[in-house]
């Protein structure tokens, strides 16, 4: 996992790296542009001797960023023009060092070569580099130089303000934005401009996963030492288009010293947990884990159908589906073969009675690892929810509760253990539900809310949606970037919660931190649902489609 820093946390790094390690800053900067440059000449292909790159700048850091970047694309044989918001005189530190060097620089035209940093960079390229200067927002409409220089672009580099931000956009930084935006909505789709932020678009608030107001939308970001939560946390992770996070020379313990709790998940998690739980020789069904999942009822039998067949191909050695009498044999149906069904007692409506507590009960204490509770459950019936109650309050096992279970216990008021952890996995609507409202206020900093919600109720919370979010009971809030919109449909949340419930059965044989356990069934879910989204579409993939994947994001990870 990544550690996901406030601004104040990062410059506090970036002080300690200058004063406590004795890294220059300057050097922080110069690091910082030929790491973005790096990842930007990979995305062209390899290299970027003669592409056309407009690099905006404002008068911070992040235009020294802009700036330095622009110096060593040139020298790679780019064409760059440089447009700094401002004047040269305003700027202050690294940002004015490096703007003067490329001042010098565009005045020879790189036909000179000359030693910067103590380090020889040959300036007797193809490539060219040009200083511009734009003060005003009729300046930027009127100046026709300015306009040619934008229309003939190759890619266009938005360094104009980074973790700063604390206020909507005005002025000049408005309309450079608003001009970004319009170019890419204008653009054919696989043509010119290419659209990159440094550290994050301009105009988000690094500490906010809202937008503020009008921001640069890009196709990549290449954000600098730890992502920020406008990288990560939807809404504003949109806005970003591919995040990519490099390294430029801060010590990594800073990073882990620093008082962050928010994380974001990362392909070596989930290879991590597919490391512990891999199968040995010596594997069988019932080492592998028996996962019971209380679902469905007359009225909503698909839900548990999805649901016990996502569990199944999740590596879970056995799998039984618990649902009421009338409701048994339509969902025995269209199960894998391999999953098992009881019926139990109903309710007048055909949903799972109060009076099936006893006989489950029992059935979970001697051979059950995981349970699940709530797919297509219907929480209508006062039985019902009373059943919910009772077989939460008397659990053996871990459990998930998902869909009617947690509506079953809205507003929440249960405390979850260490040893028999509760896993709520709500949509917002069901979220607001535990929570005891109907004010959508209460999920405007969506991180605070899940890691209030999990500290105080001892559960771990998967809040589903764009860039789920998985809270722990320590206040650990983990930041999901796998998934797409064409999750977004029916199904999908029974088959999160058939995986999820899968992946605890067999972590609890193998021994495995629960909370880790949840992270990686929603990160491989997400990728299935990517991989769903290729090979299907997002407007045609269906929940069926995402489990269908599953197998696949077990390959790519394994792989």
């Amino acid at each position: 996992m990544q550690k996901v820093l406030t601004a104040g946390e990062m410059r506090e790094v970036d002080r300690l790296t200058t004063e406590k390690y004795g890294i220059p800053s300057i050097i922080l900067m110069e690091n910082a542009a030929h790491a973005a440059a790096n990842v930007i000449k990979e995305k062209l292909g390899g290299s970027v001797a003669g592409k056309s790159f407009l690099i905006l700048c404002g008068k911070g850091n992040n235009g020294g960023d802009g700036a330095a970047l622009g110096r060593i694309l040139a020298q790679q044989g780019a064409d760059v023009d440089v447009i700094l918001l401002g004047k040269i005189e305003e700027l202050k530190g690294d940002a004015s060092t490096n703007f003067k060097i490329i001042e010098n620089i565009s005045k020879d035209n790189l036909k000179n070569s000359r030693q910067m940093f103590g380090t020889w960079f040959s300036l007797n390229s193809e490539g060219t580099i040009t200083l511009n200067y734009c003060l005003t927002e009729n300046e930027w409409i009127e100046d026709e130089e300015l306009s040619e220089i934008f229309s003939r672009a190759d890619v266009i580099i938005d360094a104009i303000l980074g973790t700063g931000v604390t206020r909507k956009l005005e002025g000049i930084y408005l309309q450079t934005a608003q001009s970004i935006k319009w170019k890419k909505e204008d653009r054919l789709e696989n043509f010119k401009p290419l659209i990159v932020s440094l550290d994050l678009p301009s105009g988000l608030n690094a500490d906010s996963g809202s937008p503020i107001g009008v921001n640069v939308e890009s196709d990549l970001t290449v954000t600098f030492t730890s992502p920020k939560t406008a990288n990560v946390v939807a809404p504003a992770s949109s806005s970003g288009g591919e995040l990519v996070v490099v390294d430029i020379g801060s010590p990594r313990e800073l990073i882990e010293d620093s008082l962050s709790e928010t994380f974001l998940a990362e392909k070596s998690d989930a290879q991590n947990w597919l490391e512990k739980t891999k199968f040995s020789t010596d594997s069988y069904k019932n080492k592998r884990g028996h996962a019971l999942l209380i679902a469905g009822s007359k009225n909503y039998a698909g839900a548990a159908v999805l649901c016990g067949n996502a569990a199944m191909v999740s590596g879970v050695g056995l799998v039984t589906v618990a649902t009421s009498e009338s409701a048994q044999d339509s969902i025995a149906l269209r199960l894998l073969p391999e999953v098992m069904t009881r019926g139990t007692a109903e309710t007048k409506s055909g949903a799972v009675a109060e009076d099936a507590f006893d006989e489950i009960s029992e059935f979970i204490e001697k051979s059950i690892d995981a349970v699940a509770v709530g797919s297509g459950l219907s929480s209508a019936e006062e039985s019902t929810r009373k059943f919910v109650r009772e077989i939460v309050e008397e659990r053996k096992t871990p459990i998930v509760i998902d869909a009617d279970g947690l509506n079953a216990l809205a507003p929440f008021d249960l405390e979850g253990s260490d040893e028999l952890p509760l896993i709520l996995t709500p949509h917002e609507g069901e979220f607001l539900r535990l929570l005891g409202t109907k004010n959508k206020e209460a999920l405007k900093d969506r991180v605070k809310a899940v890691r209030e919600f999990a500290e105080k109720h001892k559960v771990i919370l998967v809040l589903k949606g764009e860039r789920a979010l998985i809270a722990a009971p320590d206040g650990r809030v983990v930041i999901n970037p796998t998934g797409n919109s064409g999750l977004g449909k029916a199904g999908n949340g029974d088959t999160l919660t058939g995986i999820i419930t899968g992946f605890i059965a067999q972590s609890v044989q193998a021994k495995v931190d629960i909370f880790e356990t949840v992270v990686a069934a929603v990160y491989i879910s997400g990728l299935a649902g990517d991989i769903a989204a290729e090979k299907y579409g997002k407007r045609t993939m269906t929940a069926s489609d995402v489990r269908k994947c599953l197998n696949k994001a077990f390959r790519r990870l394994e792989n």
